[in-house]
Parts: C-alpha cells; structure tokens; sequence
C-alpha cells in the first residue's frame, strides 16, 4: 500500500504522471490507486459531508470497473489522446485520495467541519475534472465491451450535474458552533444540549475522542503560526476553546481508550516490582513514549536526546561519556514497560511520532475572544466541581485542571483569577492519592506564573506543600512539591518565609538524601535557590546538607554531581560552611569531580569551592592543595582552554596556592603534564 507523504492538512500535493508513461504502467497504478481509495469507504469514518463523500467513492469504483475491462482486455496501442484523459484522471484521483483521506483522519472531524467551504470547494474541483477527462476520452478507440463504454457516458453525465454542496445537518450543525462561540465571546455558558447536538453529529462519544479532536486543534494552530499565517489562528484558537469547554462539561468521566491494549494478565503482573522512575528520560523527567539508546548504552526518549545532539553536544547526558555515534535505537524492552504501566495507571499515551509534539506553550494572551470566554467558563465550572462535587466529579476537576494549566500562561492566569489556589491547597490533605498527586502537579503549574507563587504564598500554602514533601502518598506527588519550592524560592520573600518554616530544609535535605532521581534533582535546585537569601546559609548547614551532597559527589548521575558541587559553592562562601565541607573530607572529592567532569559550569563551580575553602579556612587548605600535581594540571588546563571565567578563577586559585607554597613547598609541574605547554600565570 502506498504511503501518504509527509503534508499540510488539506493540501492536495498531487504528482502529475510523466507524460511518456506507457499504458501497461499507468492502468495498473489507475487500478491501484482507486482500489487505495475504495479502502476507505466505510461510510463511519465520515461523519461530515458524507453525502459528498460517498458520491466521490462511488465514482472512484465505477472508474476501477472501466480501468479494470481496459486492462483485461490488453488496451493495444492506446491512442496519445487516451493517454492524456487517462494522466488527468490520475492527478484528479490522486487529491480525491488526499482528499478523503483527510476527512477520514482522526480528531479532525471539527476542523473539517469548520472549513467546509474549502473542503467542498476541492471535491466540486476534482469531480469535475474527472467529468472532463471523461468527456474527451476517445472511447471509440478503446477496445472495451459497450456497456464499460456507457458506464463512462452516464458517469460523465453524473458527474458534470451532481450538487457538491453543504448538507442541512452540516449547515445547521456549524450555525450552532458560530452560536455557541458568540456566547463565548459575551461570557456565558451555552445550553449544553445544544453542545450535545454538535458532538453527536460529529460523532464524538467520549472524552477521549473530544480530547483527540483539541490535539489535532492544537497541532494545526502551531502549523499555521509556525508558517506565519495567522489568518486561521482566531478561529483555531476559538475552536480549540469550544472542544475544551466540551470536554470540560459534557463528558462527566475520562476514559483513556487510546492506552486500552489487550495484555496477558501475566504481563502486567510483570511490573509489579518496576520504579517507574526507570521509565522516565533522564533528560526531559518525563516517561519515554519513544525510548531509544545511544551509544554507551544509556536509555532516552528520542525527542530529548535528538534535541540534547543537536545543540552540540556529543557526550551522553548521564554517565558524561563521549557518543562514538549519534545513531538512536529503539528500546522495544523499555517501550513494552512503558506501555504496560500506563495502562495500569490509567494514563494516556501517545503513539511516537517523528513529528515533533507541539503545545500550546507560553501563551499569555488568548487567540481570540471566544476562546477566552470558553476557558473561563471552563475554569469557573472546573472551580465549583472542586469546591462543591463528590469525589470522582473532584477527581475529574483537579485533572481537567493539570491538563489545562500544563503550559498555557493564560490558562494558569485564570485558574488564579478563579481563586482556585486554596481548594487546591485544601485537598492535598485528601486521603485519595489521585486527588493529591494531581492537585500538586497542578500548584506546580501556577508556581510557574508570578500571580500563581502569589497565590500560593498568600494562601498559607508553604507549609502545606512541605507536609506534602514529607508525608505525600505518591513519590511523584513529593517531587512535584519540591519543585514548586524552587519555583517561590524565586521570590526573595518567599525564600525567607520557606527557611523560617521549621521543617521546611530538614525534608529538603531529606528527599535530597533519599528520594529518586528526580526528587534529588528538585531538592537540589530548591536548596540552591534558598542559599540565595544569606540568612539560610547557617539552617541548609544545620539541617545536614553537607554530608548529603559529599556522598553525592559519587553519584553515578553526573547532573546530580554537579547540582551537588554547586550547592556545596554556596555553602562555602560563609566560614560556617567551609568549616563543615572541611570536616566532611571533601576536598579530595572536589578534586576528583574537577579532573573527571565534561561540564565547563561544573568545573567553574569547582574551582570556586576551592577557592572559598582556601580563603575561608587559610593556610590549611591551601597546603593541601598545593600537594595535588592533578589538580595543579587541572587548573593550568582551565587557564588555557577554559571560559573567561574560568580562567579568571583559575588564576585566582593558583595565585594562593603559588603564595602559599613558592617558598616553603616548591611544586614543580613537570612539561608532559602540562602537554608541554608553557605557562604564564599573571
């Protein structure tokens, strides 16, 4: 069968025929290509302008009975004349394949419905081109049976006078959608009957199907923004709030039919044991809906590590080792697993493409009027079946809610605006895990916006979101929690407010010492932000962070051994910090991590923590440093080859050591350590 390519929604890249094809090798192509189409003619998948639809498939198969008879009959030396009714044919055929194949398409039936002008337009364009070629076919000259020859002529006829035009249900049903949208526009809600109706004629079940047709919606948008046409992106966006505000209101459960695999009940038993933290990239922290392997071995999804090589870097992400290829593999191990537990955690998974996902990202403003309205009504209902619903109607909410404040600005704008902040905060002490595990995913989302850390802030949220840390049911619940500590410790009044919480550094540094590899990396990051206020230096050293982030140093992930390092930088610019680094022993580490890391950021941060613990804690320090030939090596290697920063740190650092020990302990670095270069430290 023959592959679509690669095309814009509803264009019609149609390849003309060479003209000197030879009959024997344009019939068979004529006979496959219909035979292509003739595939698709369950009238189900064509819930819109089917009428027109199911005409131009009725065509398609007359035509295969007429190419079939010529070719059976062994067509002889068709006439050049032939030859060319038979080559438009071909093209017409071609986008009438495009054509249907669009309207069939998954999730764009709204879309379809929307644009029908256009659609109907296409198909009145290619039928009638088939009733042309039809017309100047020499039939005569075609040695075919008399009643192919009339099945031609009253095809043409059929052709030429058969009404391309809007259906009454299509027409009524988009009459409808422009109604409901300038409710929208006017904030307020629709009759939800009249939201059924639509959904019906468009044969849209369930909330998985309306959730199929706002991805395509949304796909379509970055399309058309992408290509700078945004004539389209009004109405995409106002089409995109409608089908949310549907699948907001009009579906009263999820169902995740998409992930719905028929799996032996032994094989699902299988991941009993499996941390879903292995399933994650280590790169995006996200599940690998694509996993591939590189070439140490480790595992990513292909989106992120084609991205991670294409920003130019050839080393792999996780045990810092030089990639001898680019070449990705697939993990099929890897991907069963991942299909397996999503499946049994009823989350939804996207089949991989090789077209990028797109969202509808860092949007502050909406795209037209109507979506606005949509997404606040959406939000003011999402709110009161939170504040007010059973249980699974809060299930459903807080949900809705992740899905909606994902990456959308003004999304999370108007959940803030609908005071949606404190039912949050109310049900992280929910004793249902799905309620708490998506009710801080979505405080994660809004600590991403300013008013959202507001908000949180304001609320008295703080301490709530530590118990979470602490005591959540989930280890993603916890993770998410951390992160939304780094996310308020942006704000300086936030940080202080985050050390003076009792417990607050203790369960960072905990999670640091024994969470995930995730949970590592967002205590880490939230530590790190709350070193920038000065007055949580002496509760991050109290609260026991220094040996946590030595051990770290021997981390087999390099990313969490550069976290550490940095973090352990902060701590020793204050002379308590230094005292406990020194204590610790982990100078030498430092040492180690400097000669071994691939990062440029991770050796400036070493080099600065040396630097800190010499000028800190004196002549100790810089004694035992003058002792290490390997890191001498180091630093000279830094003021060579390193970033101006790096050099300057560099410098800074020899300068001490060399002050040190020039008279009382000579170094002496022999050429070949050096790679016999010679060196002129100012």
């Amino acid at each position: 069968m023959t592959h679509l390519p690669k095309r814009k929604f509803l264009s019609l890249p149609a390849v003309y025929p060479c003209e000197a094809i030879s009959p024997d090798t344009l019939l068979p192509s004529l006979i496959s290509l219909c035979r292509e189409i003739l595939a698709k003619r369950v009238s189900g998948l064509y819930p819109i302008h089917r009428r027109v639809v199911l005409e131009a498939v009725r065509e398609v198969g007359l035509l295969l009975v007429f190419f079939e008879e010529v070719f059976s009959s062994g067509f002889g030396d068709l006439p050049e004349s032939a030859v060319v009714c038979l080559l438009e044919l071909h093209f017409a055929l071609q986008k009438i394949q495009f054509l249907l194949h669009d309207c069939g398409q998954r999730g764009a039936r709204f879309w379809i419905l929307m644009r029908s002008n256009l659609v109907l337009s296409e198909f009145r364009v290619q039928i009638r081109s088939i009733a042309t070629a039809l017309d100047v076919l020499p039939l005569e000259s075609i040695d075919v049976s008399p009643e192919a020859k009339e099945l031609v002529r009253l095809l043409s006829m059929q052709a030429w006078t058969v009404e391309i035009e809007l259906s009454k249900c299509d027409d009524l049903a988009i009459r409808t959608v422009r109604s409901v949208l300038n409710q929208f526009k006017r904030g307020l809600d629709p009759d939800q009957l009249d939201l059924k109706r639509v959904l019906d004629h468009l044969q849209i079940p369930n909330w998985s199907d309306c959730d199929d047709e706002l991805s395509f919606l949304e796909q379509e948008l970055f399309t058309f923004m992408e290509e700078g046409d945004n004539n389209e992106v009004p109405l995409l966006g106002s089409l995109i709030g409608f089908m949310l505000y549907c699948r907001v209101v009009i579906f009263n459960s999820m169902d995740f039919k998409r992930s719905e695999r028929k799996e032996p009940t032994t094989r699902l038993t299988s991941i009993d044991w499996l941390n879903p933290e292995g399933l994650q990239c280590p790169i995006s922290l996200e599940l690998m809906t694509d996993p591939v392997m590189v070439s140490s071995g480790q595992t990513y999804d292909r989106a992120s590590i084609k991205k991670w090589i294409k920003s130019g870097c050839r080393t792999c992400p996780v045990t810092g080792k030089l990639l001898v290829s680019t070449d990705l593999v697939p993990n099929l191990a890897i991907r069963c697993l991942v299909e397996q537990y999503c499946l049994r955690n009823n989350i939804l998974i996207d089949e991989p493409s090789t077209k990028p996902k797109r969202t509808v990202d860092k949007n502050a403003v909406p795209f037209s009027p109507a979506s606005a309205g949509a997404i606040r009504r959406a939000v003011s209902f999402l709110v009161c079946k939170v504040s007010k619903g059973g249980t699974e109607e809060r299930r459903k909410a807080i949900y809705e809610m992740r899905r909606l404040s994902k990456s959308n600005n003004f999304h999370r704008m108007c959940l803030v605006e609908a005071d949606v902040v404190p039912w949050l905060l109310y049900v992280l002490s929910s004793s249902d895990s799905f309620i708490q595990d998506n009710a801080v995913a979505v405080l994660l989302n809004l600590s991403k916006h300013p008013s959202g850390q507001k908000a949180i802030f304001e609320s008295g949220g703080i301490g709530l979101i530590i118990d979470v840390i602490k005591y959540g049911f989930k280890v993603e619940a916890k993770q998410n929690a951390a992160a939304v500590l780094f996310y308020l410790s942006s704000v300086e009044e936030y940080r202080v407010e985050i050390g003076n919480i009792s417990n607050a550094v203790s369960t960072l540094v905990q999670l640091l010492r024994d969470g995930m590899y995730r949970g590592k990396k967002n205590a880490a990051v939230s530590l790190f932000a709350l070193l920038e206020s000065p007055e949580n230096h002496p509760k991050v050293v109290s609260a026991g962070a220094v040996p946590v982030l030595v051990s770290l140093l021997k981390c087999e992930r390099s990313d969490i051994v550069y976290d550490s390092v940095a973090i352990l930088e902060k701590i020793a610019e204050r002379h308590e910090g230094t005292t406990e680094i020194i204590k610790c022993s982990a100078i030498a580490r430092v040492v180690g991590v400097l000669g071994s890391s691939t990062s440029r950021s991770s050796k400036e941060h070493c080099v600065s923590l040396l630097f800190f613990l010499c000028t800190n804690a004196g002549d100790t320090v810089v004694s035992q440093l003058g002792k290490m030939p390997a890191l001498m090596v180091e630093l000279y290697r830094l003021v060579t080859e390193g970033t101006a920063e790096a050099r300057r740190k560099a410098r800074s650092l020899l300068d001490l050591i060399h002050n040190r020990n020039e008279s009382e302990y000579p170094v002496v670095i022999e050429p070949t350590q050096i790679r016999d270069r010679v060196i002129h430290v100012l």
